[in-house]
């Protein structure tokens, strides 16, 4: 258990790495908020937030990384939401998703196509919704508490509350 001396020292260390890897995220108080409707406090995202950084993926990759760890867990965003927020194209973005070595802690299963079709996983395209690693996104999204129709598309809005 995290004591208030270790919660502090990972927020300081969590907004040093977001400085250093120039992440949109301002450090701000999320307790008086809905926990679905906010990106996860800076001390949750400290661990994932230095290994992106300390890594060797490009730039681009880093920020869409760093980018992926503000959606909530039960929550999905869409590759064009990120391509926006990053101002870049959604193909762009799903390009550096199929290279994201770190999954599912950096959670690229939470990014779906336009429309609510899963997409890819782990730098395979799905057809018609199917295929082995479609299936454990699939898993993986049903496990957070995201609903997905019987035609393989998720259900709900989009999640593009990024910071």
């Amino acid at each position: 258990m995290q004591t208030p001396l270790d919660r502090n020292v990972a927020t300081q260390n969590a907004s040093r790495v977001i400085a250093a890897s120039n992440h949109p995220v301002t450090v701000i108080s999320y307790r008086a908020t809905k926990r679905s409707h906010v990106a996860p406090p800076p001390e949750e995202m400290c661990e994932q937030l230095l290994r992106i950084a300390n890594s060797s993926r490009t730039p681009f990759e880093k920020k869409v990384l760093a980018l992926l760890c503000q959606i909530p867990p039960g929550s999905v965003s869409t590759y064009g939401l990120l391509a926006s927020h990053l101002k870049s194209s959604p193909r762009a973005v799903g390009n550096a998703l199929r290279r994201n070595p770190f999954a599912p802690l950096v959670p690229c299963h939470r990014v779906v196509a336009m429309g609510g079709a899963l997409g890819g996983f782990r730098g395979v395209s799905s057809k018609n919704g199917k295929g082995a690693t479609i299936g454990e996104k699939r898993t993986l999204l049903r496990r957070e508490g995201v609903k997905i129709d019987e035609r393989g598309r998720v259900l709900g809005t989009p999640w593009g509350a990024f910071l």
